[in-house]
C-alpha cells in the first residue's frame, strides 16, 4: 500500500509517501523565520504559509519519487486537533485530490500519529505505553493497536512543551526556545530544589504544569538580569550570570522531567501487559526527558521506543504512516468529515471497506 499523508496542522507544512509502512519521500516547510518576529505561531499567517506552499511541495514530492498519482491508495491527512484556519487547508487539500483522483481519503489523529511514527524504523508491539510530550498536549496512552487507544491521563491546563516555550520566552530566547533551555540546562547541574515538581500528590496520571510556570516566571521576576537583551544569545558573557541562568534552566528540566517520570511510573504500575513504553512529541526530543524515560523503562523491564529527533517535531512522514497503518485495514472517510481545533476529541469515526 502506497499512503501520501499531508502535515499542516500549525506551522510546518509537510507532504511525505509512505509504502509497505517505509517512508520513500517526503517534503517539509518549516514557518520558524515567519514567526519568530512574533515570538510564536500567529494562526492566520500559519494558515496563509499552509496554502502558499502545500501544492508546491506535493508537486515536488511526486516528480522527486517519480510515481503517478494513480499509484496512491490512500490520502492521509492530519484533521486535529491543532490550529483550525492551518487543519482546515491541509483537509480541504486532501479531500479536493480524492475528489480528483478518486482515491479515498483518511483523516488522521494528529496526536496518535506521533506515537506511532517510530514505527516508521522500529517494530512496534502491543499492548505499548505511549507517552506524547508536545507543545499543546501531554497525555499518556495504553495503546492496544495502531487504531485503539485508552487515554489514561491528560493535561488539564498548560502541557509540558507549553512551559518550555513560556521559560523560554521569559528569558527572551529566541523562538523556537524550548531547544535552547535543554542547550543551556545540560551545561550545569540542577537545583533540585528550586522549583517543586507539580501535581503528583495524587493517584491520578493527569498533568498540570501551570504551577511550574509560574514559579519559573517568580524566579525570573526576582532575578531579572537573567533575561537576554534583544532576543540574541550572547557571545561572550559573564561566567557568573551564564552559570546562573544555566542552572534555572537545568533545574526546570530535572523538574518536568521528574513529572513524567512519576506519572509514566504510576502508568505502567496499574497496566499489566505493556510490552514497551513509546515516547514521542516535540519534548521527546529533550535530553533529559529521553534520559528520564530511559531508566523509568529499564525499571520497569519494558523497551523504551523513541523516534529519531526528525520525527519529533510535526512532519508529514508519520501522518503517512499512520494513514498505512489504518488504511491497510480497510478504514477511510467519505468527503464529510471535519477539521478538529485544539480543545475538542478527534473521533474514530472511520467507514471500512471490510
Amino acid at each position: 500500500m502506497l499512503c501520501l499523508g499531508i502535515e499542516t496542522s500549525c506551522d510546518e507544512t509537510g507532504v511525505a509517501l509512505v509504502r509497505d509502512g517505509r517512508l520513500i519521500g517526503e517534503k517539509l516547510a518549516t514557518q520558524i523565520d515567519v514567526h519568530a518576529l512574533f515570538g510564536g505561531v500567529v494562526p492566520e499567517i500559519a494558515s496563509r504559509e499552509h496554502l502558499k506552499v502545500l501544492p508546491a511541495l506535493f508537486r515536488a514530492l511526486i516528480e522527486e519519487c517519480s510515481i503517478e498519482f494513480s499509484e496512491i491508495d490512500r490520502i492521509a491527512v492530519a484533521r486535529g486537533p491543532g490550529l483550525l484556519g492551518s487543519l482546515l487547508v491541509g483537509v480541504n487539500f486532501a479531500k479536493a485530490l480524492s475528489l480528483a483522483s478518486n482515491v479515498k481519503v483518511l483523516g488522521v489523529n494528529h496526536l496518535w500519529a506521533h506515537l506511532l511514527s517510530p514505527g516508521l524504523e522500529q517494530n512496534l508491539e502491543f499492548p505499548s505505553l505511549g507517552l506524547l510530550v508536545s507543545g499543546g498536549h501531554t497525555h499518556i496512552y495504553r495503546i492496544n493497536s495502531p487504531e485503539s487507544f485508552e487515554l489514561l491521563g491528560r493535561t488539564l491546563d498548560d502541557a509540558a512543551g507549553e512551559a518550555f516555550d513560556k521559560t523560554a520566552k521569559l528569558l527572551n530566547f529566541p523562538y523556537p526556545g524550548g531547544r535552547l533551555v535543554d542547550e543551556f540546562g545540560a551545561k550545569e547541574k540542577p537545583d533540585k530544589r528550586m522549583f517543586p515538581v507539580p501535581y503528583i500528590h495524587n493517584e491520578n496520571l493527569d498533568f498540570s504544569f501551570s504551577g511550574l510556570k509560574t514559579c519559573v516566571a517568580n524566579y525570573v521576576n526576582q532575578n531579572p538580569e537573567l533575561k537576554i537583551e534583544g532576543m540574541v544569545l550572547p557571545e561572550n558573557e559573564e561566567s557568573d550570570l551564564s552559570s546562573k541562568r544555566n542552572i534555572m534552566l537545568s533545574s526546570f528540566n530535572y523538574t518536568v522531567g521528574e513529572t513524567l517520570k512519576v506519572k509514566v511510573g504510576r502508568a505502567l504500575e496499574k497496566n499489566s501487559g505493556i510490552k514497551s513504553l513509546i515516547v514521542a512529541g516535540g519534548v521527546a526530543a529533550n535530553s533529559v526527558v529521553r534520559k528520564v524515560m530511559a531508566d523509568c523503562a529499564s525499571r520497569f523491564s519494558v523497551p523504551l521506543i523513541l523516534p529519531p529527533l526528525r520525527l519529533c517535531t510535526d512532519n508529514a512522514a508519520m501522518i503517512a504512516y499512520a494513514g498505512y497503518c489504518l488504511g491497510k485495514r480497510g478504514y477511510y472517510h467519505d468527503l464529510s468529515f471535519e477539521a478538529i481545533p485544539r480543545g475538542r476529541v478527534v473521533p474514530t469515526d472511520w467507514l471500512s471497506e471490510c
